[in-house]
C-alpha cells in the first residue's frame, strides 16, 4: 500500500457521521436522533456511553452496556456502534473513526460539573444540530413507573377514526394526526432514511380492516414473497423485544420471507397486562418496533388473538406465525394453532428480559432512580442557561 492510499483510508469522512448518547432502554427519540444523523451522510457511527460514565455524569442506568449495544444495533439507520464512547464528546474519537461531524438534538447535554459535552466539537465547527424528539425521554418513562401512571394511553382505532383521516377531515386520533403520521412516514424509511422503505398498516378492530397507512417500497411488498408474522405488545422495546426480531428475520432470510410485526393497542395491553401498562402507548411502541431494521413492517392496532379471517388479510401470503418465549396468561393462538400455522420462535441470548423485569429493575433502586429524576431537574436549569446563552449569540438560529 503506497502513503498516498494509507492516508486515505485513514483520512476523516464528511459522509461519515457520529452521534452518541446512553442509549438507555431504547425509544423513538432515540431512533429520531439517529435517523436524523443518517440523513447527513451515508454512515452512521453511534458512540455509546459505558455503565460507569453514565452513572456518574447522569445517574444509573436501566439496561447495561452489552443491552443497549444490542437496541442500538438493531436500528435501521445505524452503520456500527461504538461501545464506551467517551460521555464528553472528543474529536480524537471521532478521527479515529474518520467521523468529520457529531450529531446532537436542539437541547443542551451537560457532564457532572454542568459543562457542556459537546462544546469543543461546536467551537471547531464539527457540530450539526437537528430537531429532539419531543414529549419522550428515559426520563418520562421512569417517571410513569415510579407514578403508576395510565394517562399516557390511547384509545383504539375504530372505522370512524379511520373514514374521517382518509377523507381528509379533522380526527382526533392521536395516530392519525398529521404530525404522527408523518413521523410514521419518517420511521418507515429505507437505511439511507431518506426513501420508502417497510409497510405501515392499520388494523380497526370494529370493522375488521386491514388499511395501509404507509405504503412501502414498492419492490418490497409486491415481489410475491411470503410473511412470517409475530405480534405482541412490544412495551419499553427492549433486548428481548429486538433479538426476537433479529432471529426472526435470520429465519425468514432463509425462505426469502418478510418480516410483519402486529402491534396491540394499548387497551388489550392493559387488559392482560393490568396495573399501568403499556408503559410506552401504541404510538410510542409502534415507532420503536418500526425502526428495527429485522423488520418489512407494522400492523397497529393488531388484535390480541389473530384469526385465520385477520391473518388472510395480509396483503402476502402467511407462512407462519410466531411467538417469542415470553408466556402467556390466556393463550391467544388457540385458533391458529388448529390451522398449522403457529411456531414458537425458540431461545435467544436476552430472552429472560421482559417488560415486567425491567420495571422491577426500576423500581428496586426507587431511591436512586428518584434521584435522577432531581438530578435531571437541577441540571435542567444550567442547561437551559447554556441554550439561552447560545440563542442570544446565534439570533439567526
Amino acid at each position: 500500500m503506497t502513503t498516498g492510499e494509507s492516508q486515505q483510508n485513514h483520512s476523516i469522512l464528511e459522509t461519515r457521521i457520529w452521534i452518541d448518547g446512553c442509549f438507555d432502554f431504547a425509544h423513538h427519540g432515540h431512533a429520531g436522533a439517529m435517523l436524523q444523523a443518517r440523513q447527513h451522510g451515508k454512515e452512521l457511527y453511534v458512540g455509546v456511553h459505558s455503565d460507569e460514565e453514565i452513572l456518574e455524569n447522569k445517574g444509573p442506568v436501566v439496561m447495561t452496556l452489552k443491552e443497549r449495544i444490542a437496541a442500538v444495533d438493531g436500528c435501521r439507520w445505524c452503520t456500527k456502534s461504538i461501545p464506551s464512547a467517551p460521555y464528553v464528546t472528543d474529536p480524537v474519537v471521532l478521527n479515529q473513526n474518520r467521523c468529520k461531524y457529531v450529531v446532537h438534538g436542539d437541547d443542551i447535554t451537560t457532564d457532572a460539573n454542568g459543562e457542556d459535552c459537546y462544546k469543543v466539537m461546536k467551537d471547531l465547527g464539527r457540530f450539526i444540530v437537528v430537531k429532539r424528539t419531543p414529549n419522550i425521554s428515559t426520563t418520562d418513562l421512569v417517571g410513569r413507573m415510579l407514578l403508576y401512571s395510565k394517562e399516557h394511553h390511547i384509545p383504539p382505532i375504530t372505522s370512524k377514526d379511520w373514514d374521517a383521516y382518509s377523507s381528509k377531515k379533522s380526527t382526533e386520533h392521536p395516530i392519525l394526526g398529521q404530525d404522527a403520521v408523518e413521523r410514521y412516514k419518517m420511521y418507515a424509511t429505507c437505511e439511507d432514511g431518506l426513501h420508502p422503505g417497510v409497510a405501515v398498516f392499520v388494523y380497526t378492530k370494529d370493522q375488521e380492516q386491514l388499511l395501509t397507512l404507509v405504503s412501502p417500497n414498492s419492490n418490497l411488498w409486491s415481489t410475491g414473497k411470503s410473511v412470517f408474522y409475530i405480534d405482541g405488545g412490544f412495551d419499553l422495546f427492549n433486548p428481548g423485544h429486538i433479538t426476537a426480531l433479529k432471529v426472526l428475520r435470520e429465519k425468514a432470510d432463509k425462505v426469502n420471507a418478510l418480516v410483519l410485526v402486529g402491534l396491540n393497542d394499548d387497551y388489550d395491553v392493559n387488559k392482560f397486562k393490568e396495573l399501568n401498562y403499556p408503559i410506552m402507548n401504541m404510538f410510542e411502541r409502534s415507532l420503536c418496533v418500526l425502526q428495527s431494521k429485522y423488520i418489512d413492517g407494522i400492523v397497529l392496532g393488531a388484535p390480541y388473538a389473530p384469526t385465520s379471517k385477520f391473518i388472510n388479510l395480509i396483503p402476502n401470503k402467511v407462512l407462519k406465525v410466531f411467538h417469542g418465549p415470553t408466556p402467556e396468561d390466556h393463550d391467544p393462538y388457540i385458533e391458529i394453532k388448529k390451522t398449522g400455522l403457529f411456531e414458537q420462535l425458540g431461545p435467544h441470548e436476552f430472552d429472560s428480559i421482559t417488560t415486567k423485569d425491567i420495571v422491577n429493575r426500576v423500581l428496586k433502586n426507587r431511591e436512586a432512580y428518584e434521584e435522577r429524576q432531581r438530578r435531571k431537574g437541577w441540571k435542567a436549569e444550567i442547561e437551559k442557561k447554556i441554550k439561552d446563552t447560545e440563542d442570544a449569540q446565534n439570533p439567526a438560529n
